[in-house]
């Protein structure tokens, strides 16, 4: 009796190689089941919103499928299509700005509310974690959320915002700073009455 050597399952070519040879569609599914997850954190973490971070994460894929007739192959997927959804993000939250600009112009200032429990806190800090963002310069800001929310190495942040790597530390590194002092704002008082 001779048994018959099993071959392992043939594994899926790379998206890069389904996108050379146009078969678009599987290319989609694969970018979708891959990377669609963390594309959905980016969004999230950039815009706030549960409903626009899903929202953003479809456009995106869209936006790959429309684009990998004319992608010519340079560099990563992944940083190609995190490009794309922090560009589609960028426009979103300008887009939001001038709205809530216009908005605050009519509305005035509202009084703040009591948390009454740790989660009402938990989700008051996140809200003041998100305002603060807001509040730093978007490349910063990208850069921060590209590294601490999607997990990238400096040199994918590098490689997705078109900088060098050095560059992208240092964005970083002023994120942090800057999130720090508005964060915490007794301290940053403390350091200005040192000098």
């Amino acid at each position: 009796m001779t048994i018959a050597a099993r071959t392992p399952p043939a594994c899926p070519p790379p998206i890069a190689e389904l996108i050379a040879r146009g078969e678009h569609r599987a290319a989609l599914s694969r970018c979708a089941a891959e990377h669609g997850p963390a594309i959905g954190r980016l969004c999230m973490a950039l815009l706030g919103s549960q409903a626009e971070a899903e929202e953003h994460t479809q456009e995106t894929l869209l936006a790959a499928y429309d684009g990998f007739a004319t992608w010519r192959g340079e560099g990563d997927v992944r940083a190609w299509l995190f490009g794309i959804a922090r560009r589609r993000c960028a426009r979103r939250l300008a887009t939001r700005q001038r709205r809530a600009h216009r908005l605050r112009l009519l509305e005035g200032p509202q009084p703040p509310g009591t948390p009454v429990d740790e989660h009402v806190h938990t989700r008051r800090q996140a809200a003041a974690l998100r305002r603060a963002l807001e509040q730093v310069e978007p490349s910063l800001r990208e850069a921060v959320v590209l590294r601490y929310q999607s997990g990238l190495s400096y040199r994918e942040i590098a490689a997705i915002c078109g900088i060098e790597e050095a560059a992208a530390r240092k964005r970083t590194s002023r994120a942090l700073a800057r999130l720090r002092a508005i964060m915490n704002p007794e301290a940053r008082r403390g350091r200005e009455v040192q000098r």
